[in-house]
């Protein structure tokens, strides 16, 4: 440790600040501008520099870190178009509240607006999407501006932050001193909830007779699984969850009622539409969710508790908000229920619509299918693996049928549906996990899209299991063509296109399968599961023409679901 006020280069205070925030590992691509960095970086021991094949893939690397452990994801990337690159990672991680903070390079600030080589306007790109982002023009504030930029990250509702490092602000020297803390005017996030808030919802609750709990990744955020599962089991009541809510509460637990919404179970939805008192737990009310807003839990009283106060009211207005970390709430609220609610009546009519449309899927034809696949997958793991997946049909597939036990361990890109994230995210979550085997659930089309990270995630011997699902068609766009724009399947076949994902897979020096049997899928997966030497792809062969049920079509109600394939007029 250096002793504070020693002058020091600015490239030595970037480390000194990565070394007080306890930074483990940096996600990055060397280039000109920060050639200084990666010069003191030879000579760092205490972090480890993971090499990315694409900056956009260190972007989504960075996110798979900080969902998988709960920290700060670090990137490190030049100027110009190694900036450029993370522009998609970062708008990911700002839709799903990701902290991630992003170094890039940039020109002298003397050429700063002259169109410089690789100069880019990073900070005027990004500001729509992160939650802070800076331009140090002066050494002197570089290192209360990384402070600045750690703190932003992970306080209140957690997002992006981008720092912009002119290459002579690196190379500049001062005296350096790391801030003990932060203050930031106009930056005071609420942490405990208002008590007569807290006070009026447990009375509300306490009254209902057809209470339910949805729950998104804010109660993950706050760590606040543990005081989830206390109030909902002491008080009897149904739990469904968002996308990015799925671990939250056990998905084996009979409470749980599965994912809500577009792609969410009937009965969660059916809860939905006739619960009495909606207590929504750090989600937003997105649209995929809801459905039609103005049929949206239309006779339910809702109460919304969030720690970002700009979510209020937005998409859905409420009767009661709380504005505070979940976590810290509901230990508050529980403490205010002493007795559980008597709710047989509508345990029996949830149970009810749990027999009338279970999930289901064809199972007797034969055909090797994706829910088989994600069936078993959860089956060998019990729940506790870690699982990534890429965007599309996979993506909604894994959410219905792989029952998540543990917070922290399902990972997918929610708000920006970005394809592409699975594979990077993965490698991040490998980094950050040592205790539970990391898993990639990916379609075709997707797995492309950031495919060189296959390098990555070989050089470092990452034991990541990889589970291609090929339809040979961008499945989910080809299913909304076929329900939706009258079979004319533009642009969405890959049959003729596709690689030999098996033969791409050795070439970077993975152990690979390929099978389109139903027969070996036991096989396959034990020995896919169980060899830790570094990763592995099996790539399934599957029904082309599957499509994901439930569905409820754009614009309609949450009551107004798909169930099977007909015609879209024909709803349940």
């Amino acid at each position: 440790m250096r002793n504070p006020n020693q002058t020091l280069s600015g490239a030595d205070i970037f480390f000194e600040c990565l070394r007080q925030e306890k930074v483990e590992y940096i996600f990055g691509y060397p280039g000109g501008a920060v050639l200084k960095l990666y010069e003191k970086l030879y000579d760092v021991d205490f972090l480890k520099h993971i090499l990315v094949r694409h900056e956009q893939g260190a972007a989504h690397m960075a996110e798979g870190y900080a969902k998988a452990s709960g920290k700060i994801g670090v990137v490190l990337v030049t100027s110009g178009p190694g900036a450029t690159n993370t522009v998609t990672g970062i708008a990911d991680a700002y839709m799903d509240s990701v902290p991630i903070v992003v170094f890039t390079g940039q020109v002298a600030t003397h050429l700063i607006g002259n169109d410089a080589f690789q100069e880019a306007d990073i900070v005027g790109i990004t500001r729509p999407i992160t939650k802070h982002n800076f331009l140090v023009r002066d050494v002197k504030e570089l290192a209360a501006t990384i402070k600045k930029a750690f703190y932003i990250a992970s306080t209140g509702r957690p997002g992006p932050v981008l720092v912009d490092l002119p290459k002579d602000v690196i190379n500049s020297v001062c005296e350096f001193e790391y801030p003990e803390k932060v203050e930031l005017r106009g930056y005071k996030p609420t942490f405990l909830g208002h008590q007569n808030q807290i006070k009026k919802a447990a009375e509300i609750i306490k009254k209902a007779k057809r209470p339910l709990l949805y729950v998104g990744g804010g109660v993950i955020m706050s760590n606040g699984e543990r005081e989830l599962k206390l109030f909902a089991k002491e008080n009897n009541l149904p739990v469904t969850m968002t996308l990015q809510g799925l671990g939250a509460f056990p998905g084996n637990d009979p409470q749980s009622l599965g994912m809500l919404g577009m792609h969410g179970t009937y009965y969660a939805n059916q809860a939905v539409n006739n619960c009495d008192v909606l207590v929504s737990l750090g989600a937003r009310f997105d649209d995929r969710v809801t459905g039609k807003v103005d049929t949206f839990a239309i006779n339910a009283y809702k109460i919304h508790v969030d720690i970002d106060p700009t979510c209020i009211d937005k998409n859905v207005v409420v009767d009661l908000p709380i504005v505070g970390d979940v976590k810290h709430v509901l230990a508050e609220l529980a403490a205010e229920l002493n007795e559980p609610l008597q709710l047989d009546e509508w345990w029996n009519q949830i149970n009810k619509w749990k027999e009338i449309c279970p999930l289901h899927y064809e199972k007797n034809d034969g055909k090797l299918r994706s829910e088989f696949i994600i069936e078993k997958i959860s089956e060998k793991t019990k729940g506790e693996a870690v699982v990534v997946t890429d965007v599309g049909q996979h993506q909604m597939w894994t959410a219905q049928y792989y029952k998540f036990n543990n917070p922290r361990s399902h990972l997918t890109s929610g708000g920006l549906g970005t394809m592409g994230f699975g594979l990077p995210a993965s490698i991040g979550a490998a980094f950050a996990t040592k205790d539970r085997p990391v898993i990639l659930i990916s379609g075709d089309g997707g797995f492309q899209m950031n495919i060189q990270e296959l390098a990555t995630v070989v050089y470092y011997k990452l034991p990541v299991k990889i589970f291609v699902i090929n339809n040979s068609f961008l499945g989910m766009v080809r299913q909304w063509q076929e329900l939706f724009h009258d079979e004319k399947y533009s642009f969405t076949d890959l049959s003729a296109s596709n690689p030999d994902f098996v033969k791409v897979a050795e070439a970077f020096g993975l152990k690979a399968f390929s099978t389109n049997s139903i027969l070996n899928v036991d096989e396959i997966l034990d020995e896919a599961l169980a060899y830790n030497s570094g990763p592995v792809l099996v790539e399934f062969k599957v029904v082309k023409e599957d499509m994901v049920f439930p569905m409820v079509p754009a614009g309609k109600s949450i009551s107004q679901m798909m169930t099977k394939r007909l015609d879209p007029k024909e709803m349940v």
